[in-house]
């Protein structure tokens, strides 16, 4: 790659506006990718949150699921929220039984794990990673992860209402995913993260 850097927001669905803030705030070009050529030279790529079903479907209607799919298995950063994680999981539970996803994280991912729309919450959770500070987890219809490969780092777990522990924050090796939607609060942490840890893009 040459050039400044720049991350890639898919633009098919979800939150892209505020992903690109926070990506500008940690001080990175962003570029909106809706079709192939526009995967070209990418520094990394972000995934927003949606609807996994309609985000694989707009996918192939738009023929990135193959490039995308193929660019992670070659080493692309990507970072994946929500319905990004569903996308990024190499098998899912509670999805339709053709669903297909980019693939690139060795997890089983169960969908709209906590619960329907009306039951989204916020929890702050411990993230070491990040520092000292609970980072802010905002979840809606959110996937939990139920199963990690033994490449799959946990980063955050949380449980709710005297459950099990399920971890909600992984990385295997350039990819990372979260259950939440960092993007819905001001903690430029994760993107950051993800900007100089995962995609190692400046100090």
């Amino acid at each position: 790659m040459t050039g400044t850097p720049v991350v890639g927001v898919l633009a098919l669905q979800g939150d892209v506006s505020n992903h690109e803030r926070l990506l500008r705030d940690c001080g990175v070009q962003s570029r909106r990718v809706r079709l192939p050529d526009e995967l070209a030279d990418l520094s990394g790529l972000v995934i927003p949150g949606g609807e996994s079903t309609a985000m694989w479907r707009l996918a192939e209607d738009f023929d990135l699921l193959a490039p995308i799919g193929a660019l992670i298995r070659d080493g692309l950063p990507v970072f994946g929220a929500c319905a990004g994680m569903i996308m990024l999981a190499d098998r899912l539970l509670d999805g339709r039984s053709d669903q297909r996803t980019f693939g690139g994280l060795d997890v089983v991912v169960r969908r709209n794990a906590f619960g329907r729309q009306v039951q989204s919450f916020e929890a702050a959770m411990p993230m070491p990673v990040l520092g000292p500070e609970p980072f802010l987890g905002v979840f809606i219809r959110a996937p939990w992860v139920e199963q990690v490969g033994p490449e799959v780092e946990v980063l955050g777990s949380i449980a709710v209402g005297g459950g099990p522990v399920h971890p909600v924050v992984v990385r295997q090796g350039r990819v990372l995913a979260t259950a939440f939607h960092p993007e819905l609060t001001d903690d430029t942490r994760l993107h950051g993260y993800f900007i100089r840890e995962v995609a190692q893009i400046g100090g």
